[in-house]
Parts: C-alpha cells; sequence; structure tokens
C-alpha cells in the first residue's frame, strides 16, 4: 500500500493548537498544512466573520476541509428533531461563508438519542437532503461514548441504511481503536462513502473514556495506537480525502502553537514513511556519547570517569575535547567555557553509527527535524547531526574509516589514567529530562528519525512529585536505550532536586566485581539500609546476598525471567551522574520502583547526609 502525500492532503483540527484562531492558521499554515478543520469554538470566540476567516485561509493556502462538532442531531422527540434540523440549516449558512461543504455530525450521547436503527437512519436521510438542497455534506461519526452508536460498525450501519448521498462516514482512530474495535471489515466499507478520517494517538489507559478522548490525545507516533494498521485499513477501502490530525490534549493546547503544527506535520511525514516502509537503517549503533563540563567540574567529571576503570584515550586535533573509553564503551569529555554556571554538567551529544549516516540526516530532515548548524575546520569531518527536542545533539557517523568517521578528528595519546579494567563493557542506555511542553514530541523523535521502539512506558512517585519515564531502544543487537523522563505536571518553584537530571548508564557482567575493584574514594552514592530491610522481607532474599549488595550499595529487582542489578555514582557537576548495570537472564526495562530510592539517596547527598553502608576492608 502506498502512500502518497499528494492524493492525501495533510490537514489539522484547529482544537490540536493553542492560541487565538489566528495562531493556530498562522501556525498551520507554517508547518505546510494542506488545510484545516475548523473547531466552531474557535469561530465563535474570534473577533472575525465567516467571511473573514475564509480570506484569511485563502491568503494563508489552507482550505478549509471540515467544520465541526454538530452535536445530539437525533432524537427521540419529533419536534426536538426539527428544532435541531434548523439548528443544522443554520450551521449551513455559516459554512457557506466560509467556504466549507462538509460537517461533522457526532452520534448522539445524551438520554435523547434514537435507540432504533431504522429512525436514526430516517433522521439522517433528513438531514441529508437538508444537505443536499444547500450544497454540503454530512461525515457521520461514533463518538466513542454515544449512548446508541458508539462502534464504527454501527455509524456504518446507520449511514448504509440512510442510504444518502450526502451522507457519509467520519472515521475517528480514537473512537475506533479506543473501544478496540475491529479493524477486519473496514477495507469493506466503500471508498466514497468515507466522507473524512481523522487521526489521533493515544497512550493506554484505563480511565473513562471521554476524559481519555479529551486530555490525553496524540499525535501519530507518539502513543501505543497501531495508526499504520488503522491507516492502511482506510486506505484499502478506497478513501482519497485528507488525513486529518484531531487531538484533544492539555499540554499541546498551553504550548507553542507553530511548534506543535510542526511536531504534528511530523508525525504525519512518519506515518507516510511507516505507510511505504520507508524505516531507518535497522542497523544504528551507539558509537559514543559526549558529556559537556566547565572547566570548573574537570577534574571531578575526570576522576569519576578514572574511578570507574575509563581511561583517557585520544583527544581532538583542535577542540577541548577528550576520548575516554573501556571495552565498547566510549565517552566524549568535552570543555565549554560559555555555560550559564560554573558547575554546569550535561549530555551534549550523542553519535549514532550507522552504514550511511547523510541518507539518515536526509530523512531526519524530511521529517521537518532541523540540522545543526557546526563549525567546522578544514581537514575535520563534517559530521551530519540534528537537534533532539530534549536539547541533545544527534550526530550521524560512519563505521569505516571515510569521510564521516568521527575518529579522523582525534589523535591518540598514551592512557597515563589506566588504573584497572572495572568491567565495563559498554552503555546501555542514557536517560534524560524532557521538557515539559516537549515530552511526547521526544517521543516521536525517537521514533521516526532513529526508528527506536518503545520498550517501557511507567510512571513513580519521586521526592518532589509524580515522573513518567519512556525507554526506548533502538533496533540492532546493541539495543542502546534512551530513557526520556519528566514531571508528569509541570512543576512550581518550590523543587529542591536536581530539576533536570542525565544519566548514563554503563553495562557490566559483573556489577559486584566492578564495584569491588573501585578505589574508596570513588563517588558512588549511599543508599538507605531502610531499603536493604524492605528488599530482603519483599524478595525472600538470603542474608549474605543482601549483606553484599549492601555493603556496595548495589540496588536490585527481580522479574520473571530475569534480575537487574545496579549502582550509582553521585551526581557530577550540576545535574549528570552514572548508573552501572547488570542484566541478568532477560531483563527489559528498567527498575522504576527503585528511582525514588536513588533520587532521596541523591538528596541526602547534597545535603551532606548520607552514612556509609560499606564494611572496612580486614586487616
Amino acid at each position: 500500500m502506498t502512500f502518497s502525500a499528494k492524493r492525501h492532503a495533510k490537514t489539522i483540527a484547529t482544537v490540536c493548537l493553542s492560541g487565538t484562531l489566528d495562531d493556530k492558521l498562522v501556525a498551520a499554515a507554517h508547518a505546510g498544512f494542506d488545510g484545516v478543520e475548523l473547531f466552531e469554538p474557535d469561530l465563535i470566540a474570534s473577533t472575525s466573520s465567516a467571511n473573514q476567516v475564509r480570506e484569511q485561509c485563502e491568503d494563508l493556502g489552507l482550505e478549509i476541509v471540515l467544520y465541526q462538532p454538530f452535536r445530539d442531531l437525533d432524537s427521540t422527540d419529533p419536534e426536538q428533531f426539527r428544532r435541531n434540523l434548523k439548528r443544522l440549516d443554520r450551521k449551513f449558512d455559516v459554512m457557506a461563508e466560509l467556504g466549507a461543504g462538509l460537517i461533522l455530525v457526532c452520534s448522539n450521547a445524551s438520554a435523547d438519542a434514537v435507540t432504533d436503527l431504522d429512525e436514526l437512519a430516517t433522521q439522517l436521510r433528513a438531514a441529508g437532503d437538508l444537505a443536499q438542497r444547500r450544497g454540503m455534506r454530512i461525515a457521520y461519526e461514533a463518538l466513542a461514548w454515544g449512548s446508541t452508536v458508539n462502534l464504527w460498525q454501527q455509524s456504518w450501519d446507520a449511514v448504509s441504511r440512510a442510504d444518502h448521498p450526502a451522507v457519509g462516514l467520519c472515521l475517528d482512530s480514537f473512537h475506533i481503536l479506543s473501544r478496540s474495535s475491529a479493524l477486519a471489515n473496514l477495507d469493506e466499507v466503500p471508498g466514497d462513502k468515507i466522507f473524512f478520517v481523522q487521526l489521533a494517538d493515544a497512550p493506554h489507559k484505563d480511565m473513562d473514556v471521554l476524559q481519555w478522548s479529551r486530555h490525553y490525545r496524540l499525535f501519530p507516533g507518539e502513543g501505543a495506537f497501531d495508526l499504520t494498521a488503522f491507516t492502511k485499513a482506510v486506505l484499502k477501502a478506497g478513501y482519497r480525502g485528507p488525513l486529518s490530525l484531531e487531538v484533544f490534549n492539555d499540554v499541546f493546547r498551553q504550548a507553542s502553537p507553530v511548534r506543535t503544527a510542526i511536531d504534528a506535520v511530523r508525525s504525519l511525514e512518519a506515518l507516510a514513511a511507516d505507510l511505504d516502509e520507508r524505516r531507518t537503517p535497522s542497523r544504528i549503533h551507539a558509537a559514543f556519547i559526549e558529556l559537556s563540563v566547565t572547566p570548573t567540574n574537570l577534574a571531578s567529571a575526570e576522576r569519576a570517569l578514572t574511578a570507574l576503570g575509563f581511561s583517557r584515550a585520544a583527544k581532538h586535533r583542535s577542540k577541548p575535547v577528550a576520548v575516554w573509553t573501556q571495552n565498547d564503551a566510549t565517552i566524549l569529555v568535552s570543555v565549554s567555557t560559555d555555560a550559564a554556571e560554573d558547575d554546569s554538567t550535561s549530555i551534549a551529544a550523542i553519535g549514532f553509527e550507522t552504514d550511511d549516516p547523510s541518507r539518515v540526516a536526509a530523512a531526519a530532515e524530511g521529517l521537518h527535524v532541523a540540522a545543526l548548524p557546526r563549525v567546522v575546520r578544514p581537514g575535520e569531518a563534517d559530521l551530519p547531526a540534528v537537534a533532539a527536542p530534549d536539547g541533545v545533539s544527534v550526530f550521524f557517523v560512519s563505521a569505516d574509516r571515510d569521510p564521516l568517521d568521527w575518529r579522523r578528528d582525534f589523535e591518540s595519546e598514551p592512557s597515563i589514567n589506566a588504573v584497572f579494567d572495572g568491567g565495563i563493557s559498554g552503555i546501555d542506555h542514557i536517560s534524560v529530562t524532557a521538557p515539559f511542553d516537549r515530552y511526547d514530541e521526544c517521543v516521536l523523535f525517537y521514533r521516526s528519525v532513529l526508528g527506536m521502539l518503545t520498550e517501557e512506558v511507567a510512571e513513580y512517585p519521586g521526592p518532589y512529585g509524580l515522573v513518567r519515564s519512556h525507554l526506548l531502544r533502538t533496533r540492532d543487537s546493541s539495543g542502546f536505550g534512551v530513557a526520556l523522563d519528566g514531571p508528569l505536571l509541570r512543576r512550581g518553584r518550590w523543587s529542591p532536586g536536581v530539576q533536570t537530571p542525565q544519566h548514563i548508564a554503563l553495562t557490566t557482567r559483573d556489577i559486584i566485581g566492578t564495584v569491588s575493584k573501585m578505589s574508596s574514594d570513588a563517588p558512588m552514592l549511599q543508599i538507605s539500609a531502610n531499603y536493604y530491610d524492605d528488599l530482603q522481607a519483599r524478595l525472600d532474599l538470603t542474608d549474605e546476598f543482601v549483606s553484599t549488595l549492601m555493603r556496595h550499595n548495589i540496588l536490585y529487582d527481580r522479574r520473571a525471567g530475569g534480575e537487574y542489578l545496579h549502582a550509582y555514582t553521585t551526581v557530577i557537576g550540576s545535574q549528570v551522574y552514572f548508573e552501572i548495570v547488570e542484566r541478568r537472564g532477560d531483563y527489559r526495562g528498567r527498575p522504576v520502583a527503585d528511582a525514588p530510592i536513588r533520587m532521596a539517596a541523591h538528596v541526602a547527598a547534597r545535603r551532606g547526609k548520607a552514612t556509609s553502608n560499606s564494611v572496612p576492608p580486614s586487616g
């Protein structure tokens, strides 16, 4: 099945965006949409007349493809139905001024809804006659919470019984997929009877479907619904109209409308790539992580890496950047002199190794991801790079010794810092704090640009509020992960913790051996003895094993099929810390229940209240 942007216009409902109607229309046009669904409350609140809105859309190159919503058309009371038709006729007056020819009619969600489908079809036919006389059409939609009609099959039954050329279906992915409605027969609906298609993703929620719909919808690729299968089904049926986004989301409706609109159009482009199977390469491997520090905290960062068993292996030919390695784990340490704070540290970049870096970068730009401007000196590798929404720079590098091999810019140097091999074998994942307004945009970025797959989505309580976490991994055998963490609600002023923590998780096959080799001044995080008392009671572990964990400040989790052992360093500089991870068996995801323990321990360390569980060496 081929998705053609030329055949299917890209449109967006004004309800998706924040601001006034003027703001929304300008943002939609700037992002490259072909048209809009005009949400009636936006028009009612506007100071522009319907004619002026039409003229503004024409000037912006936007078509008003749908006017919505019209609620509670059908009625068990004949007089009320007559009044509803009169109300519909008035809306057709407005649509004529707007230059819109299609109206969305929702299934009735009130107690007055018609229960007999033949009677409902009769009323739809009467509405169709009115629409036809006015040169309009009706797209009938099954609301997931409708009183009589709440499944797409029921809406199609009513429309087919009405058998009117001006009455067709509106298929909304949220209303269909939130009810787990089967898609098996969707492609059997005649394409010319599908008047409109609305796309919305969403996370899985066990809650009232109306509240779920009104507050938690997402753009395609940001949630858990299979929008690819849904869209394939409607296209297979022969639908030729716009693919439109209708997303009710509290965060989007208070964020920058231009940025949200660009994210929205990116979601449609990513969906198109999925439909055409134009996916990112399966082999995309994390070659390095770049840690940015200031001159003030360079020494503490180097001491931490040395304590973990890393050695300094190379330096950049012209920039203050050094390469630190241990087996397959590579960390670049760059020194920045323009940071806002003297103790600033951050994960500045990820280098992804792929067979064709230029093609991957071009595909990213095709998804409306801005290329990262860089200063490249003569003879240096001109590495393509883009900016992730979380503030991390993403470089695409070659696996071979060619012009896009990042290693060409570095000179080897003696490993003067090498003390021991700590057993660190690679990098399991990094975690970054996604900006509150861009959290879902970040998910779409890593899925669409890098082809990463969601491994785990979770929420957990921290000392300063609820935190949500979304772990994604690359498709290649290394399975490098990016964990997006962030507050579930926008934080207030009182938040004495590290507000935007980041960390690098290092893998080892023997965490006890790795931690045992470290010197006594290694910046390891001290974990409360209370944790180990609870751990032993909860998992029925042996005294000896718990004592070993406690002595080395190692946290532990067990699930069916695997175990996860991990230890942390204190925060280096302003916000970055390290984690050492040993996975046993087939342990997937992260033990998010341990996150509040780690957070409280970091608070205690900053306040100087940490207590040591370590046992002094004998002798």
